[in-house]
């Protein structure tokens, strides 16, 4: 069945720290009190959001740790290098000072290609990494030495997953606004509204999901008048909806026959299905797509896990879309950088935690005494940690616990 989701000391001036702390001649001394943490600027296409506030800061140097942010990290959200001067970070001018004086990196999405390069086997790396379908990265994180912790994976009591569910309702509810964006005829697209109006039917929307994103994206579009149309294998999941929007969604159990039926009558198809980790199940062929509505709208918004629509491929909020049989589809791999500020106070307000959790008692105490946080551990000292990685690159998975060990 597929499981749908949706997861001690006194502050100091950070620039004076900054400019004593490289004259130190014994810096691996620090290392006994505090925790160096380092917050490069994002520089994967169009996105904006930035792994700590400037609030958060204030919550590491407060504790003693010593915390840099490169320069303008920030900026793209609303927050100035002043802002996390008076925080108590260092801002320094280039990603590599950041890597170079840093143990615990914390980011928002995967490092890319010349960020990896920093990387190397003293640095925990935590952010939002989606391994499964990306064996370049893979590999390049393996062969960095660096612990990795993916947001996406960590885990809370009952099983859901905390950091990926902010990104996944701000997804959730972009997904219906770009589509009925990417609706409009001069985009490509049917030239449906979805709402309709007196005398005209409301566009029809089929959710592949009712997780986190389905949930949401399900808000937004019964809040637009649409015809919404839910599938899922998780009853529960479905009564739920049913329970709060009453007629206002039909919801299907998902088969093989209830999901063509959907999507072929839909003029909005939303995949909002995750398998947590793995890489998502290809749910509509090619040859289903074809049949689709000439100018209807797929939004993949499982793109980061390899995308759930057989013809899907990334795409950036540069080029969000492509066409393939007359179908328009969105695949953006990072879709709430588009609202980075709200994107970026909720998931620091859920990532915080733990962040000081790593910084506070250490890597290695931290993910052996918090199993959700272990959860996370995908990659340390060259070895897959992670179930679903190694199933999907067949790769040989050494369970995080030995793995800690070794380490």
């Amino acid at each position: 069945m597929l499981l749908v989701a949706l997861l001690e000391g006194e502050p100091q001036s950070g620039a004076i720290w900054y400019k004593d702390f490289r004259q130190s001649p014994n810096p691996s001394t620090e290392r006994i009190n505090r925790m160096r943490v380092g917050v490069p600027k994002e520089i994967k296409s169009q996105e904006f959001r930035v792994g700590l506030t400037p609030a958060s800061v204030q919550e590491l140097t407060t504790r003693g740790h010593r915390v840099l942010v490169e320069t303008q990290a920030g900026a793209g959200v609303g927050f100035d290098d002043d802002d996390y001067r008076a925080a108590g970070a260092a801002v320094p001018d280039t990603a590599a000072e950041v890597f170079d004086q840093a143990e615990l990196i914390i980011k928002v999405k995967e490092p890319q290609p010349s960020e990896r390069a920093f990387l190397q086997g003293h640095h925990t790396l935590f952010t939002f990494l989606h391994l499964a379908p990306d064996a370049d990265q893979t590999r390049a994180l393996m062969a960095s030495g660096a612990t990795c912790i993916a947001y996406e994976t960590v885990t809370d009591a009952a099983g859901h997953l905390p950091l990926l569910a902010p990104m996944s309702a701000v997804a959730g509810r972009m997904s219906v606004q770009a589509g009925a964006h990417c609706l409009e005829k001069a985009q490509g697209g049917r030239g449906v509204l979805l709402g309709g109006v007196p005398g005209v039917a409301p566009g029809r929307v089929t959710l592949i999901g009712a997780g986190v994103v389905g949930r949401n994206a399900v808000a937004m579009a019964v809040g637009l008048g649409a015809e919404v149309t839910v599938l899922d294998r998780d009853i529960g999941a479905l009564v739920r909806l049913e329970e709060g929007y009453g007629n206002r969604v039909r919801t299907l159990l998902s088969t093989a026959h209830e999901l063509e039926r959907s999507v072929l009558a839909a003029d909005l198809v939303i995949g909002a299905v995750l398998v947590p980790g793995a890489t998502a199940p290809k749910l509509v062929s090619r040859n289903l797509v074809a049949r689709m509505r000439p100018g209807a709208v797929l939004v993949d918004v499982a793109i980061d896990q390899g995308g759930c629509f057989a013809t899907s491929r990334p795409t950036t909020h540069q080029e969000p879309t492509f066409e393939v049989d007359g179908v328009l589809h969105y695949c953006v791999a990072n879709i709430p950088a588009a609202v980075a500020r709200t994107s970026t106070l909720a998931l620091n307000n859920a990532t915080l935690p733990f962040v000081l959790a790593l910084a506070n008692k250490g890597i290695g105490r931290a993910l052996r005494e918090d199993p959700h946080l272990r959860n996370g551990l995908n990659i340390a000292q060259g070895r897959v940690c992670r179930a679903e990685v190694a199933a999907a690159q067949q790769l040989a998975l050494v369970p995080a616990m030995d793995a800690l060990a070794q380490g």
